[in-house]
């Protein structure tokens, strides 16, 4: 039987891509990134404990590093750089072998969903990474309805973006 400690590793190990998406969501510079995953593992490690079955665990997952992440940005918005000490898991899931090097669209969307508020911005994280209506609400606590009526009106800003970029070109 594993123990905690693995069991928790490889979690993280599954998971590795929620993580970066929250981090690159939410910090624009590469030190911000690793103190936000860093903060996030460790509210999982603390939370791990009362982790409910019921709930998927990228739902869970998501919760955390959202609450996480958006604190983090509120508080650490205007901070300079500064160094971190980190332990073996952190090290490992913040320097991957693969690195994420994302095209120039995908960089304009990353650039626009910046500009979202922290609330849409969680939401469109949560779409782009392919959950339900369902989970995204079970996510952010608010009705399916609701989840999906802020979805549609996301999109729509982003196209207004992108088509307001496209008309330039």
């Amino acid at each position: 039987m594993e123990n905690k400690d693995s069991i928790f590793l490889k979690i993280l190990e599954d998971n590795k891509r929620l993580l970066y998406k929250v981090a690159h969501t939410y910090c624009s510079n590469a030190a911000d990134r690793e103190d936000l995953i860093q903060e996030i593992i460790i509210q999982l490690w603390h939370s791990f404990d009362r982790y409910d079955s019921n709930y998927k665990l990228s739902t869970w997952m998501y919760r955390i590093a959202l609450n996480t992440a958006i604190s983090f940005y509120r508080k650490h918005k205007s901070r300079n750089e500064r160094a971190t000490v980190i332990s073996e898991a952190i090290e490992h899931i913040t320097h991957p072998k693969e690195e994420y090097k994302p095209d120039d669209n995908v960089k304009m969307l990353h650039s626009f969903i910046n500009q979202l508020k922290d609330f849409d911005k969680a939401i469109i994280l949560m779409y782009l990474e392919g959950l339900s209506q369902k989970q995204i609400a079970e996510v952010v606590g608010i009705s399916s309805t609701n989840a999906g009526t802020k979805i549609s009106r996301i999109k729509k800003s982003l196209k207004r973006k992108f088509d307001k970029i496209n008309r330039y070109e």
